[in-house]
């Protein structure tokens, strides 16, 4: 059974900064955007990157140029923000959500741009597009029986990038 926290928690907290991956649900807030080509519900794996926790109700993470930009076009018109996190460990069954508002800001223009800039991605080799950094409103614990287990081998380099599926 889920439980509900008003801020992250230290448990919460060891999950996220263990995670190779994290997933950034947000949702098209009028119809405006959907005609535009936005999905009316867009969910993204971030992995390559680390989502760093600010303080116990605020995150954020440098994104990266690559595909759309649908996440950073759905919080400019107002969408909400959930985060997912996932234990893909044998013994800890998890799954942390983080609920919760963004911005999006360019690299210029963030205070956290430099440290961001310093912990980014090793492997991956696209460029840092911008920050979003979110504000947590609540977070929620699950149970995590859902989710498989899987050892990490290592973060996507650009050699791997594969067309098989984007015909």
């Amino acid at each position: 059974m889920a439980q509900y926290y008003s801020e992250i928690t230290e448990e919460q907290a060891r999950l996220i900064k263990s995670s190779p991956l994290f997933f950034v649900g947000t949702s098209a807030q009028n119809s405006e955007d959907i005609l535009d080509g936005l999905g009316p519900i867009n969910i993204s794996p971030k992995g390559s990157t680390a989502l760093h926790i600010i303080d116990s109700n605020r995150v954020a993470y440098l994104d990266y140029a690559g595909s759309g930009n649908e996440t950073a076009r759905h919080l400019l018109s107002g969408s909400p923000i959930t985060l997912m996190i996932c234990s893909f460990e044998e013994e800890n069954a998890a799954i942390v959500r983080l609920y919760g508002t963004a911005k999006v800001t360019s690299l210029d223009e963030s205070p956290l741009a430099k440290e961001l800039l310093e912990h980014g991605a090793k492997e991956l080799k696209l460029t840092p597009r911008q920050i979003i950094d979110i504000q947590v409103e609540r977070t929620t614990t699950s149970c995590g029986y859902g989710v498989p287990i899987m050892d990490f081998k290592r973060d996507r380099r650009v050699a791997d990038r594969g067309r098989l599926y984007k015909k």
